[in-house]
Protein backbone atom coordinates (compact mmCIF):
# COMPACT_ATOMS: atom_id res chain seq x y z
CA UNK A 1 0.00 0.00 0.00
CA UNK A 2 1.48 3.35 -1.19
CA UNK A 3 1.48 7.04 1.09
CA UNK A 4 -0.35 9.56 -1.06
CA UNK A 5 1.77 12.81 -1.82
CA UNK A 6 1.17 15.13 1.26
CA UNK A 7 1.36 17.96 -1.20
CA UNK A 8 -1.70 16.90 -2.64
CA UNK A 9 -3.33 17.74 0.93
CA UNK A 10 -5.66 20.43 1.19
CA UNK A 11 -8.81 21.55 3.47
CA UNK A 12 -12.15 21.15 1.68
CA UNK A 13 -15.19 22.27 2.70
CA UNK A 14 -18.61 22.11 2.00
CA UNK A 15 -20.17 25.52 0.56
CA UNK A 16 -22.21 26.30 3.36
CA UNK A 17 -18.85 26.14 5.17
CA UNK A 18 -20.00 24.63 8.20
CA UNK A 19 -18.80 21.37 7.34
CA UNK A 20 -15.21 20.04 6.02
CA UNK A 21 -12.34 17.68 6.09
CA UNK A 22 -8.34 17.14 4.56
CA UNK A 23 -8.42 15.27 1.30
CA UNK A 24 -5.71 14.91 -1.13
CA UNK A 25 -7.14 16.83 -4.12
CA UNK A 26 -6.27 15.85 -7.91
CA UNK A 27 -7.36 17.92 -10.87
CA UNK A 28 -7.24 15.50 -14.25
CA UNK A 29 -8.34 17.56 -17.37
CA UNK A 30 -8.33 14.10 -19.58
CA UNK A 31 -10.19 10.46 -19.37
CA UNK A 32 -6.92 9.43 -18.55
CA UNK A 33 -6.14 11.47 -15.64
CA UNK A 34 -9.04 10.03 -14.20
CA UNK A 35 -8.02 6.76 -14.25
CA UNK A 36 -4.54 7.55 -13.25
CA UNK A 37 -6.66 8.80 -10.08
CA UNK A 38 -8.51 6.25 -9.48
CA UNK A 39 -5.37 3.92 -9.29
CA UNK A 40 -3.48 6.29 -7.11
CA UNK A 41 -6.51 6.17 -4.60
CA UNK A 42 -6.67 1.97 -5.35
CA UNK A 43 -2.73 1.67 -4.58
CA UNK A 44 -3.29 3.58 -1.17
CA UNK A 45 -6.62 1.54 -0.04
CA UNK A 46 -8.63 5.13 0.22
CA UNK A 47 -12.15 5.94 -1.56
CA UNK A 48 -12.15 8.72 -3.80
CA UNK A 49 -15.21 11.29 -3.67
CA UNK A 50 -16.09 13.69 -6.75
CA UNK A 51 -15.96 17.57 -6.95
CA UNK A 52 -17.55 19.86 -9.21
CA UNK A 53 -17.82 23.31 -8.54
CA UNK A 54 -18.10 22.37 -4.95
CA UNK A 55 -21.66 24.60 -4.49
CA UNK A 56 -23.41 21.94 -2.59
CA UNK A 57 -23.72 23.38 0.82
CA UNK A 58 -22.79 20.30 2.95
CA UNK A 59 -20.76 17.34 2.67
CA UNK A 60 -21.77 16.04 -1.04
CA UNK A 61 -17.84 16.39 -1.74
CA UNK A 62 -16.07 15.68 1.17
CA UNK A 63 -14.75 12.71 3.23
CA UNK A 64 -11.95 12.87 5.29
CA UNK A 65 -8.43 11.15 4.75
CA UNK A 66 -9.92 10.48 0.95
CA UNK A 67 -8.98 11.18 -2.80
CA UNK A 68 -10.86 13.91 -4.01
CA UNK A 69 -11.13 13.93 -7.78
CA UNK A 70 -11.76 17.93 -8.57
CA UNK A 71 -13.29 17.64 -12.36
CA UNK A 72 -13.39 21.37 -12.89
CA UNK A 73 -10.25 21.65 -15.39
CA UNK A 74 -12.40 19.74 -17.63
CA UNK A 75 -15.07 22.01 -18.53
CA UNK A 76 -15.01 22.38 -22.60
CA UNK A 77 -17.89 22.33 -24.58
CA UNK A 78 -17.31 18.86 -26.78
CA UNK A 79 -19.94 19.27 -29.46
CA UNK A 80 -22.57 22.10 -30.02
CA UNK A 81 -25.74 21.90 -32.98
CA UNK A 82 -27.74 25.51 -32.86
CA UNK A 83 -30.31 24.10 -35.17
CA UNK A 84 -31.57 21.45 -32.65
CA UNK A 85 -29.96 22.86 -29.52
CA UNK A 86 -28.32 19.93 -28.67
CA UNK A 87 -25.21 20.47 -26.66
CA UNK A 88 -22.55 18.05 -25.25
CA UNK A 89 -20.29 18.86 -22.51
CA UNK A 90 -17.38 18.10 -20.19
CA UNK A 91 -18.41 18.15 -16.33
CA UNK A 92 -16.58 21.09 -15.19
CA UNK A 93 -18.58 23.10 -17.49
CA UNK A 94 -20.91 25.60 -15.81
CA UNK A 95 -24.21 26.78 -15.78
CA UNK A 96 -22.57 29.95 -16.67
CA UNK A 97 -20.44 28.75 -19.38
CA UNK A 98 -23.66 26.84 -20.93
CA UNK A 99 -25.93 29.45 -21.12
CA UNK A 100 -23.56 32.24 -21.91
CA UNK A 101 -22.07 30.12 -25.05
CA UNK A 102 -25.62 28.96 -26.51
CA UNK A 103 -27.73 32.19 -26.41
CA UNK A 104 -26.84 33.82 -28.96
CA UNK A 105 -28.04 30.80 -31.03
CA UNK A 106 -31.64 31.71 -29.31
CA UNK A 107 -30.97 28.44 -26.60
CA UNK A 108 -31.15 28.29 -22.66
CA UNK A 109 -30.47 25.51 -20.21
CA UNK A 110 -34.17 23.80 -19.63
CA UNK A 111 -32.91 23.72 -15.47
CA UNK A 112 -30.84 26.03 -13.79
CA UNK A 113 -30.42 26.84 -10.41
CA UNK A 114 -30.45 30.16 -8.38
CA UNK A 115 -26.77 30.56 -8.87
CA UNK A 116 -25.23 30.04 -12.20
CA UNK A 117 -21.23 28.92 -10.68
CA UNK A 118 -22.67 24.92 -10.40
CA UNK A 119 -21.21 22.22 -12.66
CA UNK A 120 -23.36 20.29 -15.18
CA UNK A 121 -21.59 16.96 -13.93
CA UNK A 122 -22.52 18.27 -10.36
CA UNK A 123 -26.10 19.32 -11.42
CA UNK A 124 -26.55 15.73 -13.18
CA UNK A 125 -24.93 13.86 -9.85
CA UNK A 126 -27.61 15.54 -7.70
CA UNK A 127 -30.29 15.87 -10.27
CA UNK A 128 -31.20 19.38 -9.22
CA UNK A 129 -34.18 21.64 -10.40
CA UNK A 130 -35.25 25.38 -10.46
CA UNK A 131 -38.25 27.16 -10.31
CA UNK A 132 -39.79 25.81 -13.40
CA UNK A 133 -39.96 22.45 -11.83
CA UNK A 134 -43.41 22.02 -12.59
CA UNK A 135 -43.39 22.77 -15.98
CA UNK A 136 -39.77 21.53 -16.92
CA UNK A 137 -38.60 18.35 -14.43
CA UNK A 138 -35.22 18.08 -13.24
CA UNK A 139 -32.27 18.26 -15.23
CA UNK A 140 -31.17 14.14 -15.84
CA UNK A 141 -34.89 14.66 -17.74
CA UNK A 142 -33.04 17.11 -20.51
CA UNK A 143 -30.27 14.94 -20.48
CA UNK A 144 -29.89 12.73 -23.78
CA UNK A 145 -26.86 10.67 -22.57
CA UNK A 146 -23.26 10.00 -20.98
CA UNK A 147 -20.25 8.96 -20.96
CA UNK A 148 -19.07 7.43 -17.23
CA UNK A 149 -15.76 6.15 -16.19
CA UNK A 150 -16.03 3.38 -13.85
CA UNK A 151 -13.90 3.10 -11.25
CA UNK A 152 -12.41 0.30 -12.73
CA UNK A 153 -11.30 2.57 -15.24
CA UNK A 154 -13.76 1.39 -18.16
CA UNK A 155 -15.33 3.85 -20.53
CA UNK A 156 -19.02 3.59 -20.88
CA UNK A 157 -22.02 5.46 -22.99
CA UNK A 158 -25.18 5.60 -20.89
CA UNK A 159 -27.82 6.52 -23.48
CA UNK A 160 -31.20 7.71 -21.97
CA UNK A 161 -33.28 5.37 -24.45
CA UNK A 162 -31.89 2.23 -24.38
CA UNK A 163 -30.33 2.17 -21.18
CA UNK A 164 -32.90 3.21 -19.21
CA UNK A 165 -32.71 1.57 -15.95
CA UNK A 166 -28.94 2.53 -15.87
CA UNK A 167 -29.88 6.48 -16.76
CA UNK A 168 -32.21 6.59 -14.10
CA UNK A 169 -29.95 4.63 -11.32
CA UNK A 170 -27.02 7.52 -12.46
CA UNK A 171 -28.20 10.24 -12.73
CA UNK A 172 -29.01 11.85 -8.77
CA UNK A 173 -26.71 8.90 -7.09
CA UNK A 174 -24.24 11.80 -5.59
CA UNK A 175 -21.37 10.41 -7.99
CA UNK A 176 -21.56 6.92 -6.33
CA UNK A 177 -22.13 5.12 -9.40
CA UNK A 178 -19.00 6.34 -11.70
CA UNK A 179 -17.94 9.79 -13.44
CA UNK A 180 -19.31 11.63 -15.94
CA UNK A 181 -17.08 12.86 -18.67
CA UNK A 182 -19.68 13.64 -20.81
CA UNK A 183 -22.64 14.96 -20.89
CA UNK A 184 -25.42 15.91 -24.47
CA UNK A 185 -28.12 17.78 -22.79
CA UNK A 186 -31.16 19.04 -25.12
CA UNK A 187 -31.27 22.96 -24.60
CA UNK A 188 -34.57 25.66 -24.62
CA UNK A 189 -35.46 27.85 -27.75
CA UNK A 190 -35.75 31.08 -26.84
CA UNK A 191 -37.65 34.02 -28.81
CA UNK A 192 -35.90 36.75 -26.07
CA UNK A 193 -33.66 37.36 -23.17
CA UNK A 194 -36.44 39.03 -21.61
CA UNK A 195 -38.80 37.30 -19.41
CA UNK A 196 -42.15 38.63 -18.09
CA UNK A 197 -43.20 38.74 -14.44
CA UNK A 198 -45.55 39.31 -12.07
CA UNK A 199 -45.51 39.93 -8.35
CA UNK A 200 -47.71 38.97 -5.74
CA UNK A 201 -48.08 39.15 -2.30
CA UNK A 202 -49.99 36.23 0.16
CA UNK A 203 -50.86 36.94 4.08
CA UNK A 204 -50.58 33.54 5.14
CA UNK A 205 -49.12 29.88 4.34
CA UNK A 206 -52.35 29.03 3.23
CA UNK A 207 -52.08 31.98 0.78
CA UNK A 208 -49.05 31.28 -0.57
CA UNK A 209 -49.93 27.73 -1.60
CA UNK A 210 -52.95 28.63 -3.08
CA UNK A 211 -51.97 31.03 -5.16
CA UNK A 212 -48.59 28.90 -6.41
CA UNK A 213 -50.55 26.41 -7.06
CA UNK A 214 -53.14 28.14 -9.34
CA UNK A 215 -49.92 29.74 -11.29
CA UNK A 216 -48.16 26.25 -12.08
CA UNK A 217 -49.74 25.86 -15.74
CA UNK A 218 -50.14 29.11 -16.50
CA UNK A 219 -46.27 30.09 -15.52
CA UNK A 220 -43.10 29.19 -16.72
CA UNK A 221 -41.73 29.82 -14.03
CA UNK A 222 -43.12 30.17 -10.08
CA UNK A 223 -41.15 30.53 -6.90
CA UNK A 224 -41.87 32.50 -3.31
CA UNK A 225 -40.14 33.86 -0.62
CA UNK A 226 -41.48 33.34 3.34
CA UNK A 227 -40.86 35.55 5.98
CA UNK A 228 -39.93 32.67 8.30
CA UNK A 229 -40.34 35.67 11.46
CA UNK A 230 -43.90 36.17 11.16
CA UNK A 231 -46.34 34.49 13.57
CA UNK A 232 -50.05 33.49 14.12
CA UNK A 233 -52.27 34.53 11.49
CA UNK A 234 -49.45 35.95 9.46
CA UNK A 235 -47.42 32.35 9.62
CA UNK A 236 -45.86 31.86 5.89
CA UNK A 237 -46.56 35.02 4.50
CA UNK A 238 -44.51 36.42 1.69
CA UNK A 239 -44.28 37.38 -2.01
CA UNK A 240 -44.52 35.05 -5.08
CA UNK A 241 -42.77 35.81 -8.06
CA UNK A 242 -44.59 34.21 -11.71
CA UNK A 243 -42.76 34.21 -14.70
CA UNK A 244 -43.16 33.22 -18.37
CA UNK A 245 -40.99 33.56 -21.50
CA UNK A 246 -41.73 36.22 -24.16
CA UNK A 247 -43.15 34.96 -27.86
CA UNK A 248 -41.95 35.53 -31.45
CA UNK A 249 -42.60 39.58 -31.58
CA UNK A 250 -43.57 40.06 -28.46
CA UNK A 251 -40.25 42.05 -27.57
CA UNK A 252 -38.64 44.60 -29.87
CA UNK A 253 -34.98 44.58 -28.92
CA UNK A 254 -35.40 40.20 -28.91
CA UNK A 255 -32.04 40.04 -30.52
CA UNK A 256 -30.51 42.34 -28.64
CA UNK A 257 -31.34 40.35 -25.21
CA UNK A 258 -29.88 37.31 -26.42
CA UNK A 259 -26.25 38.70 -26.81
CA UNK A 260 -24.27 37.40 -23.41
CA UNK A 261 -23.42 40.63 -22.40
CA UNK A 262 -26.82 42.17 -22.06
CA UNK A 263 -27.57 39.27 -19.39
CA UNK A 264 -24.62 40.69 -17.05
CA UNK A 265 -25.68 41.13 -13.62
CA UNK A 266 -24.62 44.74 -12.76
CA UNK A 267 -21.49 45.61 -10.60
CA UNK A 268 -23.22 47.80 -8.44
CA UNK A 269 -26.04 48.60 -6.28
CA UNK A 270 -28.39 51.79 -7.38
CA UNK A 271 -25.18 52.37 -10.20
CA UNK A 272 -22.86 53.65 -7.15
CA UNK A 273 -22.15 51.02 -4.47
CA UNK A 274 -19.79 48.62 -5.29
CA UNK A 275 -21.45 44.83 -4.73
CA UNK A 276 -18.57 43.36 -4.11
CA UNK A 277 -18.73 45.65 -0.58
CA UNK A 278 -22.42 44.21 0.28
CA UNK A 279 -21.65 40.96 1.88
CA UNK A 280 -19.49 43.35 4.59
CA UNK A 281 -22.16 45.90 4.85
CA UNK A 282 -25.10 43.10 5.82
CA UNK A 283 -23.16 41.37 8.32
CA UNK A 284 -24.33 43.59 11.13
CA UNK A 285 -28.22 42.62 9.89
CA UNK A 286 -27.40 39.10 9.93
CA UNK A 287 -28.82 38.03 13.50
CA UNK A 288 -32.38 37.50 14.41
CA UNK A 289 -33.16 41.29 15.08
CA UNK A 290 -31.83 42.40 12.29
CA UNK A 291 -33.39 39.81 10.08
CA UNK A 292 -36.39 40.12 11.47
CA UNK A 293 -36.78 43.71 10.34
CA UNK A 294 -34.97 42.82 6.96
CA UNK A 295 -38.01 40.59 6.36
CA UNK A 296 -40.83 42.57 7.65
CA UNK A 297 -39.56 45.35 4.94
CA UNK A 298 -39.22 43.54 2.52
CA UNK A 299 -42.29 42.02 2.90
CA UNK A 300 -44.22 45.17 3.75
CA UNK A 301 -42.87 47.10 0.16
CA UNK A 302 -43.76 43.69 -1.41
CA UNK A 303 -47.57 43.71 -0.36
CA UNK A 304 -48.44 47.84 -1.00
CA UNK A 305 -46.45 49.20 -3.87
CA UNK A 306 -44.93 45.64 -5.03
CA UNK A 307 -48.40 43.63 -5.07
CA UNK A 308 -49.84 42.65 -8.75
CA UNK A 309 -46.73 44.66 -10.48
CA UNK A 310 -45.92 43.37 -14.00
CA UNK A 311 -42.46 43.66 -15.15
CA UNK A 312 -39.69 42.79 -17.64
CA UNK A 313 -36.67 41.17 -16.69
CA UNK A 314 -33.46 39.55 -17.80
CA UNK A 315 -33.10 35.80 -17.75
CA UNK A 316 -30.25 36.14 -15.83
CA UNK A 317 -31.59 38.17 -13.27
CA UNK A 318 -34.46 36.45 -11.92
CA UNK A 319 -32.69 33.00 -12.33
CA UNK A 320 -29.56 33.92 -10.60
CA UNK A 321 -30.86 35.74 -8.08
CA UNK A 322 -27.81 34.33 -5.64
CA UNK A 323 -24.97 35.83 -7.56
CA UNK A 324 -26.49 39.31 -7.01
CA UNK A 325 -24.47 39.68 -4.27
CA UNK A 326 -20.64 38.24 -4.73
CA UNK A 327 -19.25 36.59 -1.21
CA UNK A 328 -22.92 36.90 0.47
CA UNK A 329 -22.34 33.43 2.41
CA UNK A 330 -19.96 35.14 3.94
CA UNK A 331 -22.51 37.26 6.35
CA UNK A 332 -22.79 33.65 7.74
CA UNK A 333 -19.07 33.36 9.11
CA UNK A 334 -17.89 32.26 11.28
CA UNK A 335 -20.05 29.20 11.32
CA UNK A 336 -21.44 29.40 8.26
CA UNK A 337 -24.72 28.03 7.22
CA UNK A 338 -26.78 24.74 6.39
CA UNK A 339 -29.58 24.59 4.56
CA UNK A 340 -33.10 21.69 4.96
CA UNK A 341 -35.17 21.56 1.86
CA UNK A 342 -38.29 19.11 1.76
CA UNK A 343 -40.46 18.21 -0.45
CA UNK A 344 -43.94 17.72 1.15
CA UNK A 345 -47.24 15.93 -1.11
CA UNK A 346 -49.54 19.01 -1.74
CA UNK A 347 -52.27 17.77 0.34
CA UNK A 348 -50.07 17.95 3.55
CA UNK A 349 -48.06 21.04 2.77
CA UNK A 350 -49.77 23.25 4.79
CA UNK A 351 -49.87 21.01 7.95
CA UNK A 352 -46.11 20.17 7.39
CA UNK A 353 -44.60 23.74 6.64
CA UNK A 354 -46.37 25.38 9.72
CA UNK A 355 -44.80 22.91 12.19
CA UNK A 356 -41.39 23.13 10.60
CA UNK A 357 -41.52 27.42 10.60
CA UNK A 358 -43.29 27.07 14.33
CA UNK A 359 -40.71 24.58 15.59
CA UNK A 360 -37.69 26.94 14.50
CA UNK A 361 -39.66 30.27 15.89
CA UNK A 362 -40.12 27.72 18.98
CA UNK A 363 -36.67 26.98 19.35
CA UNK A 364 -35.41 30.81 18.71
CA UNK A 365 -33.63 29.66 15.42
CA UNK A 366 -36.51 30.80 12.55
CA UNK A 367 -34.76 30.36 9.10
CA UNK A 368 -33.24 33.60 7.96
CA UNK A 369 -34.35 32.71 4.45
CA UNK A 370 -37.26 30.47 2.77
CA UNK A 371 -37.89 30.12 -0.31
CA UNK A 372 -41.01 27.83 -1.61
CA UNK A 373 -41.30 26.09 -5.46
CA UNK A 374 -44.21 23.93 -6.76
CA UNK A 375 -42.91 20.44 -7.74
CA UNK A 376 -44.28 16.99 -10.26
CA UNK A 377 -42.37 13.60 -9.56
CA UNK A 378 -40.33 11.95 -11.83
CA UNK A 379 -38.70 8.32 -12.53
CA UNK A 380 -35.02 8.71 -11.48
CA UNK A 381 -34.44 6.27 -9.17
CA UNK A 382 -33.59 8.06 -5.61
CA UNK A 383 -35.53 11.09 -6.89
CA UNK A 384 -36.14 13.57 -4.51
CA UNK A 385 -39.54 15.43 -5.99
CA UNK A 386 -43.37 14.72 -5.59
CA UNK A 387 -46.60 16.14 -6.61
CA UNK A 388 -46.56 19.18 -3.94
CA UNK A 389 -44.23 21.80 -2.75
CA UNK A 390 -40.63 22.50 -1.23
CA UNK A 391 -39.61 24.77 1.73
CA UNK A 392 -36.19 25.60 1.45
CA UNK A 393 -35.06 26.78 5.27
CA UNK A 394 -31.63 28.23 5.42
CA UNK A 395 -29.95 28.55 9.14
CA UNK A 396 -26.85 30.14 10.52
CA UNK A 397 -24.73 27.70 12.05
CA UNK A 398 -23.42 29.37 15.65
CA UNK A 399 -21.47 27.34 17.46
CA UNK A 400 -22.73 26.81 20.96
CA UNK A 401 -25.82 26.09 19.27
CA UNK A 402 -24.81 23.63 16.81
CA UNK A 403 -26.33 20.49 18.19
CA UNK A 404 -29.67 22.40 18.97
CA UNK A 405 -29.53 23.45 15.13
CA UNK A 406 -29.06 19.99 14.23
CA UNK A 407 -32.05 18.43 16.42
CA UNK A 408 -34.40 21.15 14.84
CA UNK A 409 -33.15 19.57 11.65
CA UNK A 410 -34.87 16.36 13.12
CA UNK A 411 -37.54 17.56 13.98
CA UNK A 412 -38.45 18.87 10.94
CA UNK A 413 -37.94 16.23 9.16
CA UNK A 414 -40.23 13.69 10.78
CA UNK A 415 -43.73 15.01 9.80
CA UNK A 416 -41.71 15.04 6.35
CA UNK A 417 -41.32 11.37 6.59
CA UNK A 418 -44.86 10.75 7.84
CA UNK A 419 -46.24 13.10 5.08
CA UNK A 420 -44.40 10.51 2.17
CA UNK A 421 -42.38 13.58 1.44
CA UNK A 422 -38.47 13.40 0.62
CA UNK A 423 -35.32 15.75 0.61
CA UNK A 424 -33.63 17.41 -1.87
CA UNK A 425 -29.98 16.40 -0.43
CA UNK A 426 -27.70 18.36 -2.62
CA UNK A 427 -27.81 21.30 0.23
CA UNK A 428 -28.17 19.14 3.03
CA UNK A 429 -25.42 19.00 5.76
CA UNK A 430 -27.52 17.79 8.87
CA UNK A 431 -30.52 15.24 8.09
CA UNK A 432 -30.53 11.96 9.90
CA UNK A 433 -29.71 8.92 7.61
CA UNK A 434 -32.36 6.66 8.74
CA UNK A 435 -35.02 9.65 8.14
CA UNK A 436 -34.10 9.90 4.50
CA UNK A 437 -33.75 6.05 3.73
CA UNK A 438 -36.93 5.99 5.34
CA UNK A 439 -38.82 8.02 2.45
CA UNK A 440 -37.80 5.21 -0.23
CA UNK A 441 -40.72 2.62 0.28
CA UNK A 442 -40.52 0.75 -2.96
CA UNK A 443 -37.00 -1.08 -3.18
CA UNK A 444 -35.21 1.88 -4.72
CA UNK A 445 -32.40 1.24 -2.24
CA UNK A 446 -31.92 -2.29 -3.04
CA UNK A 447 -31.76 -1.30 -6.32
CA UNK A 448 -29.00 1.09 -5.80
CA UNK A 449 -26.65 -1.46 -4.04
CA UNK A 450 -27.27 -4.00 -7.14
CA UNK A 451 -25.93 -1.66 -8.85
CA UNK A 452 -23.61 -0.16 -7.30
CA UNK A 453 -22.02 -3.75 -6.67
CA UNK A 454 -21.99 -4.07 -10.61
CA UNK A 455 -20.68 -0.78 -11.43
CA UNK A 456 -17.83 0.01 -8.36
CA UNK A 457 -17.82 -3.85 -6.23
CA UNK A 458 -14.59 -2.29 -4.69
CA UNK A 459 -16.70 0.64 -2.92
CA UNK A 460 -14.41 2.67 -4.44
CA UNK A 461 -16.70 5.81 -4.93
CA UNK A 462 -17.66 7.16 -1.51
CA UNK A 463 -18.49 10.40 0.21
CA UNK A 464 -19.59 12.04 3.89
CA UNK A 465 -22.70 12.47 2.03
CA UNK A 466 -23.38 9.16 0.92
CA UNK A 467 -22.54 7.46 3.88
CA UNK A 468 -24.43 9.72 6.05
CA UNK A 469 -27.67 9.01 4.12
CA UNK A 470 -27.38 6.28 2.32
CA UNK A 471 -25.43 4.36 5.01
CA UNK A 472 -24.08 0.70 4.70
CA UNK A 473 -27.28 -0.73 3.43
CA UNK A 474 -27.45 0.95 0.28
CA UNK A 475 -23.37 0.67 0.02
CA UNK A 476 -22.50 -2.22 1.42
Amino acid sequence: MTVLPPDRLEWVEGWGMSVGAAGYVWRPSTIDGIRQTFGAARAAGVPVVLRGAGCSYGDAALRPETVVLDLGRMNRVLAWDPAAGVIDVEPGVTIRALWRYALGDGWWPPIVTGTMEPTIGGCLAMNVHGKNNWRRGVLGEHCLELDLVLPSGELRTVDAASDRDLHLALIGSFGQLGVITRARLRLKPLASGLLHVRAVAAPDLESMLRLADEAKDSWEYVVGWIDAFARGRRLGRGLLHFARHLEPGEDAAAAQGLRAEAQDLPDTMFGVLPKAMMWRLLRPFTNRPGMRWVNRIRYLAGSTVGDGAEYRQSLAAFSFLLDYVPNWRRIYLPGGLIQHQSMVPSGDAERVFARQLEAAQRRRMPAFLAVLKRHRPDAFLLSHSVDGFSLALDFPVVAPRRDELWALVREMAEPVVESGGRFYPAKDSALPGELYRATFRAGELDRLRQIKQRLDPEHRLRSALADRLLGGGALA
